[in-house]
């Protein structure tokens, strides 16, 4: 069977592009560039001849003890010294004559304790214009062990992002305490002592069942609806309106 002329100057073409990719993959290119083994052993060099700039917590804890045990204990617990005071190496080396930075204004905590509605439910978050204006975080917070000097009454000091999304629900009139038993201790050790939650489909039947007495919310048999699940599986408790 004959093959057809452009089946032949495919071939050809294929051929010619193919050299010249082996071409210039072997000969063409310096083994500098794709060689796995120059790579791994410049760039041990490199990262090798830089400077040591990090001293490590463990060594800042030989010299401040003292502030270690009380940030060891702390909420901080996990942040390095290094995160907050820079670069130790050279302080540890001439601790006379190089000191450590002291972050002292209030732009600093905020980098963290700013709002942000991606961090994480709980995490304590501050709005820096209206929280004690104008004073430096370290008036109140010791920055090794940051526990506020009185204990919020609000839950919307940690549970901010949850207070906007409730405040522009059904919900917004509801206190937390409606729905959430909580207990002094969680108000200093939230993830100790969590907040409780409905476990019965009869608490919110408390407003929402067809035997309500209440007049205003949405009425549904709770015998029927949605059964076998709480409420609060499908409906999010802080936006009722939508659906979880």
């Amino acid at each position: 069977m004959r093959v057809p002329e452009q089946v032949k100057r495919l071939a050809v073409v294929i051929a010619v592009v193919l050299a010249g990719v082996l071409v210039t993959r072997f000969y063409a290119i310096p083994r500098s560039l794709v060689s796995n083994e120059l790579h791994r052993s410049s760039t041990v060099q490199r990262e090798l001849a830089k400077p040591v700039k990090f001293a490590g917590s463990e060594l800042c804890q030989g010299c401040h003890e003292a502030e270690a045990i009380k940030k060891n204990k702390s909420f901080h617990r996990n942040l390095s010294c290094e995160g907050c005071h820079g670069p130790a190496t050279q302080h540890t080396e001439d601790p006379m004559a190089v000191k450590p930075p002291a972050p002292r204004d209030r732009k600093f905590c905020p980098v963290c304790h700013a709002y942000d509605a991606s961090r994480p439910t709980g995490f304590p978050q501050i709005n820096p214009t209206v929280h004690n204006p104008l004073k430096p975080c370290i008036a109140c917070h010791n920055p090794h062990d940051p526990i506020p000097p009185r204990t919020p009454a609000a839950c919307s000091a940690c549970h901010a992002q949850i207070e906007r999304t409730k405040a522009v629900s059904s919900h917004a009139l509801l206190v937390c305490t409606t729905c959430h038993t909580v207990s002094e201790q969680h108000k200093k050790e939230p993830r100790t002592a969590l907040p409780t939650k409905p476990q019965t489909r009869e608490f919110c039947a408390k407003c929402h069942g067809k035997d309500s007495p209440q007049k205003e919310p949405p009425k549904i048999d709770v015998t029927t609806h949605g059964t076998p699940y709480l409420c609060w599986q499908c409906h999010y408790p802080h936006l009722p309106e939508g659906r979880g």
